[in-house]
């Protein structure tokens, strides 16, 4: 396998998930149904603030000098879109719960795992990006619009980091398989929770035909 088979099948396998983690009613899960500017704002502040969370705890922990070095990257990335994200709110912010799929990515040692849950979670992250770039146009701001097109070309180079980690740290078929179960387990995690949450305020997850 190589990264570029291993990101196809991540994709593949997990279709229907990330298909639904980019709908609208994803975004309406995060912020609790309160489809307005300033709760759209702290659910993303909230998701920057636990990345970097993860990816400093993961950078202090790894043997891996070319895993420790990527995740060290990320995390400062993510510590500068948190800051991005809460100037958008004054400086006002305060994180919520741990989301489940960090709580999952903080559960991983080793660095095969770390590296395809890594990818895993960067795949999701594309949805939410997307998401968060679609109600900014949908609001005819264009400066939000602006700012998370900006912090979505940063997790097109966390993609690309991620590939490159993957060809570094996985030399043998249990790695690749190894790294394959962590990055779809990190999408089903998010998956989970979307639904979760969905289904505890009374929505159908499931889209209408």
């Amino acid at each position: 396998m190589d990264p570029s088979q291993f990101v196809d099948g991540v994709r593949e396998d997990n279709r229907t998930a990330l298909s639904r983690l980019g709908s609208s009613k994803s975004l309406y899960a995060d912020t609790e149904g309160e489809m307005e500017s300033a709760p759209v704002l702290r659910a993303a502040a909230d998701s920057e603030f636990h990345a970097r969370e993860t990816f400093e705890e993961w950078a202090e922990s790894e043997d891996d000098d070319a895993a420790g070095e990527v995740f060290a990257t990320t995390a400062d990335e993510e510590g500068e879109h948190y800051g991005q994200v809460t100037g958008w709110l004054d400086g006002d912010h305060e994180p919520g719960d741990t989301p489940a799929i960090h709580e999952y990515l903080r559960s991983i040692d080793d660095t095969a795992g770390r590296a395809g849950a890594f990818v895993g979670r960067t795949i999701a992250t594309e949805k939410s990006k997307e998401q968060l770039v679609g109600f900014f146009v949908g609001q005819a701001d264009t400066s939000g619009a602006q700012l998370f097109r900006d912090l979505g070309d940063d997790v097109d180079a966390q993609l690309e980091r991620g590939r490159d980690l993957l060809d570094e740290v996985c030399e043998t078929d249990d790695e690749w398989a190894r790294a394959e179960e962590a990055a779809g387990d990190a999408i089903q995690t998010a998956y989970d929770e979307y639904t979760e949450r969905l289904e505890s305020m009374g929505v159908n997850p499931k889209p209408v035909c």
